[in-house]
């Protein structure tokens, strides 16, 4: 089935956010939240789920590597650091006082 919604863009952000978090497309964040709102968790198991302490997210840059494992050794070092080279001419001196 297809629906199609109308949505203010922060809350398309957090749809956003939400996905990214979870792993999957918008779309599956989407239709995920919407089978919980339909189908809600039995009180039991709503308490037993909330009774357990849980630990904040930690955010690692675990993602990031997994993205490009692919390409992983695609290019050397060298190669990398030539592309990557900062423009040493853009340095100014910065007054801190």
């Amino acid at each position: 089935m297809t629906i199609t919604v109308d949505i203010r863009p922060e809350v398309q952000a957090e749809l956003a956010r939400r996905a990214v978090v979870h792993g999957r497309a918008i779309e599956v964040e989407a239709a995920s939240l919407l089978e919980e709102a339909v189908n809600p968790k039995p009180a039991g198991q709503a308490q037993a789920a909330s009774a357990e302490p849980t630990q904040p997210e930690r955010r690692t840059g675990q993602a990031l590597v997994d993205a490009f494992a692919e390409i992983r050794g695609l290019l050397t070092d060298e190669e990398i650091d030539r592309m990557f080279t900062r423009n040493p001419s853009g340095a100014r001196p910065v007054d801190l006082s």
